[in-house]
């Protein structure tokens, strides 16, 4: 099987990418990557400083470098308007899209806007993004939505009777969920997109398991003293880098051999090179989809106006 790695991406002069969570980890890959091959990237980052420093350190290793920080929160409505009515008012194309940042396995929070931590931020959060960007990506030809879920979805199921973990809450639990979210929002925006005759396509993609501050961070809030055993002394022999970690979401963003709706992961358990998983369609739960479609766009206020599918195509 061909090993398809950075240098298989093809050039990007001319393509405009914005990659949330760009100040660390799989989106600082992400930004590095995307940069070497000539994108102009839009890193979104909750924290302004953060963000300058991951733009001066891919500028000094990629001379001439076309970045660009914005401020986004994905944990506020508030915020991810306002940072896509100053993308649309400042971009005239928008061909990648990488719903990467995320939180991991904390204790029970609430976003801005009155959601779980989890939920709020790396599927409400994103789902309102997307939307808000979607007039922008249509208009863009062949553009991409990349959603990144994880591993943990297999743990998680949508829970529309406790969405929002008020009546019980387990962190694992709920961070499960958000990704079984992510899954189920990347591949029910495909179905719409191909509905409506729509050149933008959805891919999904997951890193496997790569270190980066998600695990540490989960440990430290979570005070899990043995998971943050578990990650200092194992993740060297079970982990890999997130530079490999990346590869997935950019073999869905770049390869000509995405056409929407697919899974890419590693091609190993945890780890490997990037392959498209065939199997994880089995995933796709449209009627579960549809509802939490239909339940994402009420909490959030956004509505995919131009992807209305009608209902009698909603049964399976």
């Amino acid at each position: 099987m061909t090993k398809w790695t950075t240098r298989d991406i093809p050039n990007l002069e001319g393509r405009v990418a914005i990659v949330t969570g760009a100040n660390s980890g799989l989106g600082l890959e992400t930004v590095r990557a995307l940069a070497a091959h000539g994108a102009h990237i839009v890193l979104a980052t909750r924290n302004a400083e953060r963000g300058q420093q991951a733009l001066q350190l891919v500028q000094s290793e990629v001379p001439g470098a076309n970045l660009e920080v914005a401020s986004l929160d994905l944990a506020s409505l508030r915020s991810v308007r306002e940072f896509a009515a100053h993308f649309l008012a400042t971009h005239d194309r928008l061909d990648l899209l990488f719903n990467n940042a995320g939180v991991m396995a904390i204790p029970r929070r609430e976003t801005e806007d009155g959601f779980e931590m989890q939920f709020g931020t790396n599927h409400l959060g994103h789902f309102a993004l997307t939307g808000l960007l979607l007039p922008l990506l249509l208009k863009t030809p062949e553009s991409r939505v990349i959603v990144l879920t994880s591993m943990a979805r297999t743990m998680g199921r949508i829970d529309f009777d406790n969405l929002q973990g008020t009546s019980s809450y387990s962190r694992w639990g709920a961070y499960g969920q958000s990704k079984r979210a992510d899954l189920l929002f990347g591949y029910e925006l495909q179905h719409r997109l191909q509905a409506s005759g729509a050149s933008t396509i959805s891919v999904v993609a997951h890193p496997g398991y790569a270190k980066t501050e998600l695990q540490t961070t989960s440990a430290t809030l979570s005070n899990a003293n043995i998971e943050m055993f578990f990650y200092r002394n194992f993740d060297r022999l079970i982990a890999q880098s997130a530079a490999m970690g990346t590869l997935p979401q950019l073999y869905a963003a770049t390869a000509q051999n995405i056409f929407g709706g697919e899974l890419v992961g590693p091609a190993g358990m945890v780890r490997g090179y990037p392959k498209i998983d065939r199997r994880a369609r089995k995933e796709y739960n449209r009627p579960v989809a549809a509802r939490l479609w239909d339940v994402s766009t009420k909490l959030t206020g956004v509505d995919f106006a131009e992807l209305q599918v009608p209902s009698q195509s909603l049964s399976v």
